[in-house]
């Protein structure tokens, strides 16, 4: 059978010495792998294991939920986020209504950096759409979550040093490979009728396409949001407002 990755997660209520060591022996009798531990949250642990039989996977579930001191939370094939839970120690904020947003601070560049770099791994279409008021660090970590995932990015559109209107692109920069950074803001309001065309023709590609002010792209074009796979959501602190009334909407020269 093939070796599978299982992410396991457990409350603690009381840490007593020698947890997870009895923890780890049963998974070590079972012959299952700890890839790798770390603590998530407050009193909890998270593990990324292998093993290449499901049969033991339940078993071990069965016999660590009879133990008093913790709490079987989590016990599934990873997701994106589990991954992340077990590097950078923390889960990262999800939207309880939208499961599709996902917010992070600042502060936070590091997990946002590595939440995109495994996004922008995978292939085939993929559209990011990313919030944010101007110098917050989107455009720059677009480009880090790119490094990341050794992809090649591409602007279409930006306003990063100055304001960027691409009408054609060079046949290298239409490789599937690509990651396409799109000026939301830009594309739409400030752009004219060839880089319009241009627009459509990256969004039609099977590549992955972020698109910083996405309220501004789906209010101004025919996308809309379910054309995004994820939404994200960056702020300077938790509490701050996203909003559009200070962006300039008038059209500039090219």
């Amino acid at each position: 059978m093939d070796v599978k990755e299982w992410y396991m997660e457990y409350k603690i209520h009381k840490n007593r010495p020698g947890l997870l060591g009895d923890i780890a022996s049963l998974m070590g009798m079972l012959d299952i792998n700890i890839v790798t531990i770390n603590g998530v949250e407050d009193r909890t642990r998270g593990m990324l294991l292998q093993t290449n039989d499901e049969e033991k996977i339940d078993l071990m579930g069965k016999m660590l939920r009879k133990v008093d001191n913790i709490t079987i939370t989590a016990l599934r094939p990873p997701k994106l986020v589990d991954i992340l839970a077990v590097r950078h120690g923390r889960y990262i904020e999800r939207d309880s209504d939208d499961r599709k947003t996902f917010r992070f601070t600042r502060d936070e560049l590091g997990l946002l950096v590595d939440f995109l770099g495994e996004i922008f791994k995978r292939e085939g279409n993929q559209v990011v759409g990313l919030r944010g008021m101007p110098r917050v660090g989107k455009t720059e970590s677009i480009i880090a979550g790119s490094v990341c995932a050794n992809k090649r990015w591409t602007f279409v559109s930006s306003t990063l040093l100055r304001q960027t209107v691409r009408s054609q692109l060079s046949e290298d920069e239409m490789a599937p490979n690509n990651v396409y950074i799109i000026d939301g803001i830009v594309s739409t309001i400030r752009s004219n009728e060839k880089h319009y065309s241009l627009l459509q023709e990256i969004m039609g590609l099977p590549s992955t396409k972020v698109i910083e002010h996405p309220d501004i792209f789906i209010r101004e074009s025919e996308y809309t949001y379910n054309h995004f796979d994820y939404i994200i959501e960056l702020r300077n602190s938790p509490d701050e407002e996203i909003n559009y009334d200070s962006f300039t909407y008038t059209s500039e020269p090219f």
